[in-house]
């Protein structure tokens, strides 16, 4: 395959799959982060929750298993084989949560709602995207590297790993025994309350997390060019879907654009199958003002924190990368602070009257 079709399109065939089940997952099983937040704090329903568990602990039971079948290396992967710094996890994390809930949803939200007609989750993705690459490797890159420099791991930066030196049991096992209990109880929970559908679309969103960190392994193992092994993540593969539509003749497709396009694609067909394409734009002009706001904090926050909602919250999580409960911990108080403003005004976080 990798003869025949070259690697860069194979990485990018791996992504779009991926990116695919999750826009399906978005769509129809009503996968999303802020959503999740929201319904746990205001709505007191945690079905969502638990999905997003089952999503996580299915994405860990499948890389571990992989791991300890020789199939894969998770120290190999990027997550793993960089320290990254923990005041950008925080700070990066809130900032993402709350522009999270300024804009009305991350940016795999975003173009599952794009895949559905929103133009305004149009504007806001490029706006995240564009953000994201001025942090990256734009005009606030050398800031952004000096304040949170990115350096090298001499070991695999992996809590599971860290633990294996100290219990004496190997990684793998601790993280499939995890991701066995996670998913174990939130699929009991999800029956309990009769959401068949959400269990269905939280192992289907897992096994794309976890079909990433495989693909990109493979062909970075297998193949002849230099390949980052890395899962699904909606910041810089934005920007990199922007660079290569300006770019195509000289950059070559890759995971991050396969995995815009299969959200958004994703996100068509499920849009289609449920209840119908529909064009939408923006009447309130205050309104999308607030959500162009939240997508610039998003793109920042998420290449401070190495990672948006899905990039930390579940490809980093599913291989427990040590910063990834921070960063996740700080997107949902992020989110939530950025929820109360809007719902219950300023007064309920900043104390003002």
């Amino acid at each position: 395959m990798l003869d025949f079709i070259g690697e860069p399109m194979v990485v990018f065939v791996i992504g779009l799959g991926g990116g695919l089940m999750l826009g399906l997952a978005a769509r129809l099983g009503r996968f999303c982060t802020l959503g999740m937040i929201e319904d746990a704090h205001f709505g007191q329903d945690l079905s969502r929750a638990w999905m997003w568990l089952l999503a996580l602990g299915t994405a860990m039971i499948a890389g571990f298993a992989a791991e300890a079948a020789g199939y894969i290396d998770l120290g190999q992967t990027v997550l793993m084989s960089s320290r990254f710094p923990v005041a950008g996890a925080i700070l990066g994390g809130l900032a993402f949560g709350y522009g999270m809930a300024l804009a009305g949803n991350c940016g795999f939200g975003l173009l599952a709602r794009l895949g559905g007609g929103d133009l305004r989750a149009f504007v806001v993705a490029l706006i995240m995207g564009v953000a994201g690459f001025a942090a990256l490797s734009g005009i606030f890159a050398t800031i952004r590297a000096g304040l949170f420099p990115i350096l090298p791991a001499s070991a695999p930066n992996g809590l599971f790993h860290v633990a294996a030196d100290v219990s004496g049991l190997a990684a793998p096992v601790l993280g499939i025994t995890c991701g066995l209990a996670m998913a174990a109880f939130a699929a009991i929970r999800l029956l309990r309350a009769g959401a068949r559908k959400m269990l269905v679309y939280g192992v289907l969103a897992g096994v794309a997390i976890s079909s990433g960190f495989l693909g990109t392994y493979w062909v970075a193992n297998t193949g002849f060019g230099t390949w980052p092994v890395i899962s699904h993540s909606f910041t810089q593969p934005i920007g990199d879907t922007i660079r290569y539509v300006m770019f195509a003749s000289v950059v070559d497709p890759g995971f991050g654009l396969g995995s815009v396009l299969g959200v958004v694609l994703g996100g068509t067909l499920g849009s289609l199958i449920k209840d119908g394409f529909r064009w939408e734009a923006c009447e309130d002009h205050r309104e999308l003002r607030r959500q162009m706001a939240g997508g610039a904090l998003m793109g920042i926050g998420a290449v401070l924190a190495a990672g948006c909602s899905v990039g930390q919250g579940l490809s980093a999580l599913s291989i427990a990368a040590v910063n990834a409960p921070l960063v996740a911990v700080s997107i949902w108080l992020g989110a939530w602070l950025g929820l109360r403003k809007l719902i219950l005004g300023a007064h309920a976080v900043f104390g003002t009257e």
